[in-house]
């Protein structure tokens, strides 16, 4: 495991990279399949780390408390050599319970990690819609508990003040402050 934490790449108000990804539901997303919401968090993860791990439940509690933002996950780790993080164990986790956001999908080509620079898991990304698509908002931390033994003050507290402000039509003043977690299991590394 080797730990990193997020660097950012992209700026607030930044398009936001689509994409063609297959989700656990055999369904193709792209971000044209969330219009319908204010906000879309993007959190890059997977199955496997100790990290990612330890935020399924805050992910799954965002998702649930807000209808008008989606929690999309996507794992871009390498399969082959990870096998934890295969397309048959992010089905089995959705299909457990124990991973319940709006969609969940595979980045098998990493080409979507790679365009919105993510580097670790967990790397959220907040995007807002704007009226000619989706824009960058926020990029960094869930909240305060960068360790998978840690205990957050509130969890979910950064990207819930990021989500709120853009619900509320504001512009996003959460401080940047870097998520942590385990590298991105890249093909060619």
């Amino acid at each position: 495991m080797v730990e990193m934490e997020s660097e950012t790449e992209r700026d607030a108000g930044d398009p936001a990279p689509d994409f063609q990804l297959e989700g656990t539901d055999g369904e193709t997303y792209g971000l044209d399949d969330f219009a319908d919401y204010d906000a879309v968090l993007l959190v890059f993860t997977c199955n496997h780390c100790p990290y990612a791990k330890a935020k399924f439940d805050v992910l799954n509690d965002v998702a649930d408390d807000y209808d008008d933002a989606a929690v999309v996950g996507i794992n871009p780790n390498d399969a082959e050599e990870y096998p934890d993080d295969s397309f048959e164990r992010m089905q089995e986790l959705v299909d457990e319970g124990t991973i319940q956001y709006d969609a969940y999908l595979r980045d098998e080509s990493q080409e979507v990690a790679r365009a919105y620079g993510a580097v670790c898991t967990p790397d959220p990304f907040l995007l807002r819609n704007a009226d000619d698509g989706f824009e960058l908002a926020y990029h960094g931390r869930l909240d305060d508990a960068l360790n998978p033994s840690d205990k957050p003050t509130r969890p979910g507290g950064d990207v819930r003040d990021a989500i709120d402000s853009i619900l509320a039509g504001e512009p996003v003043e959460t401080e940047w402050q870097p998520s942590r977690g385990c590298s991105i299991k890249w093909t060619d590394e």
